[in-house]
């Protein structure tokens, strides 16, 4: 019964209050994004590594000069499952990156990334600096960002082509803010981060438009945030057939033990 009550009492502090909570009121705004046919959606589904790669691409030329994505190794790009660049690309890949160290006096420096080197991210006080100023926070790390924001790959790819709708009526825009309906209260800080044409694809025939970006980036997020995901549909499956067949035998087993036995 106090936990009723005071479950009560919070309700009509957070009712009287109207900017107290401002996280869970904003968060019923949001759009609802449309849902996608991707290409790793179902039981059987798997990557489309041609995508993966776009999508790299996308992420390395728009994304990355913000948002880090820490828990991913460039040895990863060659994995099984993943955009599977082969081991001298994804070499070259990370040989591109300069990785903060300190030298033998102890000075800054920098040296070439490796395969075992993780996804750089802005960690120098300059750079968050300059990122907290033009943003009042720091841009997200994107590891986990397709499993931590409810649709997934379709909530980044809603997000991204979501720029362009009109700013309803009554609805006031702060200044350094930007109007997306999919962004949890509308106002999002991150400005429209792609246009047509920003990125040249070297795979023929493939859009250069934001749709196509929006699509070929989230499907590396997701792929980024469940590098294993084949695999564990794979071993899913693998073991629900296992089981099934073993649950098969057991029964029979027991109808030949018991066969002759009244119960």
């Amino acid at each position: 019964m106090r936990k009723i009550v005071l479950a009560s009492a919070l309700a009509l502090a957070a009712a009287a209050m109207p900017g107290a909570m401002p996280g869970a009121l904003a968060a019923s705004t949001a759009a609802h994004p449309e849902a996608i046919d991707w290409s790793f959606n179902g039981v059987f589904g798997t990557f489309d590594r041609n995508q993966l790669k776009r999508g790299f691409q996308v992420y390395k030329e728009v994304c990355a000069s913000c948002h880090g994505l820490h828990l991913i190794a460039y040895r990863n790009l060659k994995d099984p499952g993943g955009p599977e660049f082969t081991e001298a690309e994804a070499k070259a890949l990370a040989a591109e990156v300069e990785i903060p160290i300190l030298d033998e006096a102890g000075q800054p420096a920098t040296r070439k990334g490796t395969l075992a080197d993780r996804f750089p991210y802005q960690s120098q006080p300059d750079q968050k600096a300059t990122l907290k100023s033009a943003y009042g926070l720091m841009p997200p790390d994107l590891s986990l960002i397709a499993k931590a924001r409810e649709g997934g790959a379709d909530y980044i790819h809603a997000l991204l082509t979501g720029y362009d709708h009109e700013v309803p009526e009554g609805v006031t825009v702060p200044e350094g803010g930007n109007y997306n309906p999919y962004f949890p209260g509308g106002i999002i800080a991150m400005p429209k981060p792609m246009s047509d044409d920003q990125v040249e694809y070297a795979e023929a025939g493939v859009p250069r438009t934001v749709e196509q970006y929006s699509r070929d980036v989230s499907a590396f997020l997701m792929w980024a945030a469940e590098p294993k995901m084949e695999a564990r549909k794979r071993i899913g499956f693998g073991a629900i057939l296992f089981l099934g067949i073993l649950t098969g035998l057991l029964f029979l087993s027991y109808r030949r033990v018991w066969r002759n036995v009244d119960h």
